[in-house]
């Protein structure tokens, strides 16, 4: 792909979080929204006239075959990541999925094989990975600067409002805290310390079998995380990375984290690292260079990082015992 081409998104699922995608590509001169797609046509077409796209969909399998569009961002609920995503590869779109990925590591697999089999582009939507403040935190860490890291501990705990009548205690949808807010304290956790040894969590739960909050211990040979998740009450959304020269702090809210301090003795030095937009921006540009490099993957996030991570999510999922059909 030229790069003097601009790349066309199609949107899948249009709820809040498709808009605050939509909102950032205006934000990428390489990148135009061609098309939206909802079960709902009228829901489309404001998406579509909001957003200056020129084409509105009222079925997603009309834009799995609009052979305009190159890639397909899914923000649909958690629940139809792995079909939509499945069916867009089949159909010869790239896919830019939502986390996570899927309720269950079998149907990750799955997708990431598609992808492989159409030669087609497939990362998660891991955003944080992409923000200039974790992208430097990691160079701390492996240039030494903290020494041997010993101690993850990060939070996610925020209010959602009248959260029995949201797809947050929606089973069928994917709901509960893990799924939804606790993949990113995990994701922190694994991106810095890797595949744990051992994983202790607990959880409380709705009466419709989601999980409410979730308190998890991952164990490693040398290192330990602590990690929180709930949407019934506010925390101080940080991450604190601890090693034996030193800490490092990333400010709130830490999953798109515009500053972090790094600690070493008696002195603190203090980044400010302002995001270009909410920082979905940094995630969308990586798509873009493995598009115009021909790449399956990113290095960034890789098909690997994914399954390994969902791995960790089922292994928590099945020591709280949530249960997903």
């Amino acid at each position: 792909m030229e790069n003097n081409i601009k790349i066309k998104w199609g949107i899948v699922g249009l709820g809040n979080i498709a808009q605050q995608f939509a909102s950032e590509l205006q934000l990428i001169e390489s990148a135009e929204l061609c098309a939206v797609a909802s079960r709902n046509i009228s829901k489309a077409q404001d998406f579509a006239n909001q957003f200056q796209c020129p084409k509105a969909y009222g079925s997603y399998d009309e834009l799995f075959h609009d052979e305009n569009i190159d890639i397909l961002y899914i923000a649909t609920p958690h629940d139809s990541h792995a079909e939509l995503t499945i069916k867009a590869l089949q159909n010869n779109k790239h896919v830019l999925c939502e986390k996570p990925l899927a309720l269950h590591y079998n149907d990750v697999l799955q997708m990431i094989n598609t992808a492989k089999k159409h030669n087609k582009f497939f990362m998660e939507a891991f955003w944080t990975r992409f923000n200039p403040s974790i992208r430097e935190t990691l160079e701390h860490i492996q240039n030494g600067s903290i020494g041997e890291v010993k101690y993850v501990n990060a939070d996610f705990a925020i209010t959602f409002e009248n959260p029995d009548n949201t797809r947050m205690t929606d089973i069928k949808l994917g709901g509960g805290a893990l799924m939804d807010i606790g993949v990113y304290p995990l994701f922190l956790a694994y991106l810095i310390l890797g595949k744990p040894q051992e994983i202790l969590a607990k959880s409380n739960f709705h009466a419709t079998g989601a999980d409410t909050q979730t308190s998890i211990i991952l164990q490693y040979e040398k290192a330990q995380a602590v990690l929180h998740a709930s949407f019934l009450y506010t925390s101080n959304v940080e991450a604190t990375i601890s090693g034996t020269k030193g800490r490092i702090n990333l400010d709130p809210l830490w999953f798109m984290t515009e500053s972090y301090s790094l600690t070493q003795g008696d002195q603190k030095t203090k980044f400010d690292r302002p995001t270009l937009g909410k920082g979905y921006t940094y995630e969308i540009e990586e798509c873009h260079a493995c598009l115009r490099a021909n790449k399956m993957e990113s290095e960034l996030w890789s098909h690997q990082n994914s399954l390994e991570l969902s791995a960790i999510v089922e292994e928590v999922k099945n020591q709280i015992g949530l249960v997903y059909s």
